[in-house]
């Protein structure tokens, strides 16, 4: 549960720290006060806490950075938080400690028991630790695509939901695969015919890599055969007759040199290495002036591949070893077309497979959603019987939806929807063409409710929930959220007496300027002050004694001494 609250700089709050110990389990903490005093803000640390999406705009006006901090008490019995805690390295403490802080640049860091942590990881947590349950929540009722929700939680059956799902999209993917299949059988001769001319074309070329820059390079070659010729000639000429009976001489030389003085041994080799090798250039060069050959025809042959490869080229690609890729991918994919026969029939297995698995377990899922309706809608007649709708109806309603493999979605075959009447005889219809705002206050309420019986949550909070609500309705929902306070740590920011009399805890917010800037300020109520507080909320300015003793009754009613 919920321990202590630190807020600074968000808003109108500067600083503030708020104990909610109350030495048990379970408890009600309600906070009051005037409109626009702030009590919103209060929702806007839980946000932030959550993992939520904020503004920059939230900062207190002249800080650098807003903080929110959380202290829980966790359950040692919620194995699943502790378990993702034990999973994200933050220990195994049996309190838990968020913090969040915000730059003025709109940059936020989380931190889980002082380590760094994601929002994403953040929002996990909070989501096991946190229920909230505010005027956007009421307006989710009336919407009916979320109501098979509200079901599948209630009934524990989100595991059967989303294995149902991943069945469908697996039978989606591979049905689609199989159509594609069928639909290239249809072309598979006309492609193939095609597919085997290219390749054929290709392979016929009998291409090799890098063989484009080669033949460029020759073409070059014999283009300029008559000079390359006649200058490798007369190259050879200046290093072939002089030069090399030079170089015999030279050898001889350096011989005698290094036999009378041994300082010039290392000089003669180098010379005589020098020598050897000037004639092994000599035998190279002479061997690249026999090669050449002024050969109109073979610079023919040359200009004609030239022309064939960039045909090909036009065709299949930029480079030979495109061209040479696209005859592979050509005969692998013609592989495929000639076994394409034995790819449908398997394909046509899996789906038939998967088909069946997937119907079998929806209507599986349909089976338990059904018992899950009908225990819901006694269960939820029951909760709005304490809360003052006598003799309503609350009813599960179902299209009529055949149960076939086409017609099926990801969450099952299920379109569901809520229908409500409030008065005796009149037959119930759905929420959002009947339900006012306090009705849907009520509703939201009981729903509620059986969800916090169902998980392991121990802290909700209801921002607001009632209202639109007055008279043995308010009385009602004051007694349905003490009566969820007994079980649960419930938070309840509230503008009715009748539920402000019933908390254990009473903080009023309110707002004051000091220094010219105002600030919302959070105070815990003596039981005093928690009788003014009940005087104002129930006649404001026009407070008498009998509004006086009425608080104080509403304070004995709720278990609360005045």
């Amino acid at each position: 549960m919920l321990c202590e609250l630190r807020v600074k700089n968000l808003a109108l709050i500067e600083f503030l720290e708020l104990g909610f110990d109350q030495g048990k389990a379970g408890g009600l903490v309600v906070m009051t006060g005037e409109t626009g005093a702030g009590k919103s803000i209060m929702m806007r640390a839980i946000h932030l806490l959550s993992g939520g999406r904020a503004s920059p705009d939230w900062i207190r006006s002249g800080a650098e950075s807003c903080e929110v901090e959380a202290l829980f008490e966790i359950n040692p019995h919620h194995h699943l938080l502790l378990q993702k805690l034990e999973e994200g390295g933050f220990g195994e403490e049996p309190s838990l400690v968020i913090k969040r802080i915000m730059s003025d640049a709109g940059r936020s860091r989380f931190y889980v028991n002082g380590s760094l942590a994601t929002g994403k990881i953040v929002a996990e947590l909070t989501a096991e630790l946190l229920s909230v349950a505010s005027q956007h929540d009421q307006q989710q009722l009336l919407q009916p695509g979320l109501h098979l929700d509200y079901l599948d939680t209630l009934g524990d059956l989100w595991a059967d939901r989303l294995f149902v799902g991943k069945i469908h999209k697996t039978w989606q993917d591979k049905k689609a695969e199989l159509t594609a299949l069928r639909l290239q059988e249809q072309e598979k001769e006309q492609r193939q015919d095609f597919l085997r001319f290219q390749v054929s074309e290709i392979r016929e070329a009998a291409l090799q890599p890098g063989e484009d820059e080669l033949l460029l390079a020759e073409k070059k070659r014999l283009k300029n055969a008559q000079t390359l010729i006649t200058l490798s000639q007369s190259t050879h000429r200046l290093f072939s007759h002089e030069l090399m009976d030079h170089l015999t001489t030279l050898r001889l030389n350096m011989a005698q040199l290094a036999a009378i003085d041994p300082g010039v041994v290392k000089l003669a080799e180098d010379i005589t290495g020098y020598t050897f090798l000037a004639e092994d250039y000599v035998n190279e060069l002479k061997g690249y002036r026999d090669s050449l050959e002024n050969d109109p025809y073979r610079q023919e042959q040359v200009a004609e591949r030239l022309d064939l490869v960039q045909q090909l080229k036009r065709k299949y690609g930029v480079s030979v070893e495109d061209i040479l890729d696209f005859a592979e991918q050509g005969e692998r994919e013609l592989e495929h077309l000639d076994n394409m026969d034995k790819e449908i029939a398997i394909l046509e297995k899996e789906v038939a497979l998967l088909e069946g698995d997937m119907c079998d377990r929806a209507k599986l899922l349909s089976e338990k959603r059904m018992m899950t309706a009908a225990t819901l809608e006694a269960a939820m007649n029951v909760e709005l019987s304490s809360l003052a709708f006598h003799q309503a109806g609350f009813q599960m309603v179902w299209k009529d939806v055949p149960q076939l493999p086409e017609t099926m979605r990801a969450s099952g075959w299920e379109r569901g929807e809520f229908f409500f009447s409030a008065n005796p005889g009149e037959p119930a219809k759905p929420l959002a063409k009947i339900a006012s705002g306090g009705e849907l206050s009520r509703l939201m309420l009981a729903m509620k409710c059986l969800l916090a019986r169902k998980d392991m949550v121990e802290t909700v909070i209801f921002d607001e929930v009632d209202a639109g609500i007055g008279g043995e309705a308010a009385e009602a929902v004051a007694r349905k959220i003490q009566e969820l306070s007994a079980h649960h740590q419930v938070f309840c920011i509230t503008h009715l007496p009748q539920i402000a009399a019933r908390g254990t805890l009473h903080f009023q917010v309110s707002k004051k300027v000091g220094d010219g800037r105002t600030q919302s300020a959070v105070v815990r109520l003596t039981a005093e002050s928690r009788v003014q507080e009940l005087v104002r909320m129930l006649a404001g300015d026009s407070a008498t004694e009998q509004t006086q003793a009425w608080a104080e009754e509403l304070l004995v009613k709720g278990g609360v001494s005045a």
